[in-house]
């Protein structure tokens, strides 16, 4: 698999954003898939419904899937570019049928600023079953391998928010990793 950076989402991949969710300690907040009979973890994410910005679907997804307000948050970044992947062929008709071949996410960093009460997976369609903080490198070996280069794209590009000697850095136009 991997992962395509652009600078508009095409026509035939699904408009999301992901959210990298950051502890006072640099880890990062993973969710396990109801959906899946095996453990896969993923950071937050969802699509961009008609007329919402990139920010406030994030803020919406974040609040939706794993239940934190926008008020126990504080935004830290936003990536400058959308990173493309496709969906493996079997699960393309299931998820959206046949709609679209991938997903554009445009990621956003973020600090939580709440406790363990601020974090709810009981909403109306829960996504996770559980959820945990992980170090950075750990979230490679935990994710769905057909998402693991944009993790790896969006590590490369976020990595100063928990390494103070990194610069604020991403991928340059129409590379791939």
């Amino acid at each position: 698999m991997s992962c395509r950076i652009c600078e508009t989402p095409p026509e035939d991949y699904r408009p999301c954003v992901g959210l990298m969710v950051l502890d006072a300690r640099g880890r990062i907040l993973v969710g396990q898939r109801v959906d899946v009979p095996f453990p896969a973890w993923q950071m937050p994410q969802g699509g961009i419904d008609p007329g919402e910005s990139p920010l406030e679907a994030a803020l919406r997804e974040l609040q939706e899937e794993v239940g934190i307000p926008p008020a126990k948050v504080e935004l830290l970044a936003e990536s400058r570019v959308w990173r493309c992947y496709d969906l493996p062929a079997e699960l393309r008709q299931r998820v959206w049928g046949g709609r679209y071949r991938g997903q554009a996410q445009r990621w956003f960093a973020f600090r939580f600023t709440g406790d363990a009460r601020d974090i709810r997976l009981d909403g109306h369609h829960p996504e996770f079953r559980a959820v945990k903080w992980a170090r950075p490198e750990e979230l490679l070996r935990t994710v769905v391998a057909f998402k693991r280069d944009v993790y790896a794209s969006v590590l490369e590009e976020f990595r100063w928010l928990w390494e103070p000697a990194a610069s604020p850095g991403f991928p340059a136009e129409g590379s791939s990793h």
